[in-house]
């Protein structure tokens, strides 16, 4: 009988082995696989976060054509010509959505409610889209006047498939994409802030149809796009929100 005990407590103190081996298993490949992952992602974000600055051109105050030109001549343009776009030109063009146009008070080129300034800029740049510059994702700073290079290469089939196949997206020499952060708004303003927010991104585009019209080039707005396509093609932050893909390029005659 005595033996039999032991046997069974030997038996169980296997078991109770093996069960213990195993959890600690588990738990280190869960450990290794987690680490292994997290190390990737973090080689990957080095990698293809660039974050280089470039200073904008300073924009010109006087007109290349009259506002009500600009106004009569208007057209949602989507076929444009191969030409590149001009550094100057590109400056202007964020200048007009965002640009500061009072040193003082900060006050930009679009109204915004309470001047919060819920709107940020990228532009997504083709290969040979803007002279002088590489194809790339960038980020419009109105404060410095500059642009960040977030990821380099040309993402505009990206866009595109992001855009439910709208072809002028891959076409446009570059794509002004305009996001927004509602919370700076809606902070101030609760709920009604969202419709603030969009009125304002109206003003934007509005500025950008209008100053694409003067400079001689097209644009049209796109709202039709998976947006969290959008964001992941932009590596956006997750309380940026896109609201408008606006291509823009040389009117194809």
């Amino acid at each position: 009988m005595n033996k039999n005990l032991e046997f069974l407590k030997k038996i169980n103190r296997r078991k109770f082995l093996r069960v213990l081996l195993g959890i600690i298993a588990a738990s280190i490949a869960s450990f290794l696989y987690a680490f292994q992952k997290h190390f990737k992602q973090e080689a990957f974000n080095e990698k293809a976060l660039i974050n280089q600055v470039k200073p904008l051109e300073k924009p010109f105050l006087t007109g290349f054509m009259s506002v009500e030109e600009a106004i009569a001549k208007r057209r949602s343009i989507r076929d444009y010509s191969k030409d590149p776009l001009t550094f100057q030109e590109l400056s202007q063009l964020l200048w007009a959505a965002q640009g500061i146009t009072d040193l003082k008070t900060g006050f930009r080129a679009a109204p915004s409610a309470g001047a919060t300034y819920p709107l940020e800029v990228y532009v997504v740049i083709g290969s040979e889209g803007v002279s002088g510059l590489e194809a790339g994702i960038y980020h419009y700073n109105p404060l410095t006047n500059e642009l960040k290079l977030i990821v380099k290469g040309d993402f505009r089939n990206e866009l595109s498939s992001a855009a439910l196949g709208q072809r002028w997206v891959k076409t446009a020499p570059i794509n002004i994409v305009l996001t927004a952060v509602y919370e700076r708004t809606t902070r101030v303003y609760g709920d009604r802030g969202i419709r603030y927010v969009h009125m304002e991104v109206g003003h934007v585009s509005e500025n950008i149809y209008l100053q694409a019209t003067a400079l001689g080039l097209g644009t049209v707005a796109v709202g039709a796009f998976n947006d969290e396509l959008v964001q992941k093609i932009l590596n956006l932050p997750k309380e940026r929100k896109p609201l408008y893909i606006m291509p823009v390029g040389r009117k194809l005659k």
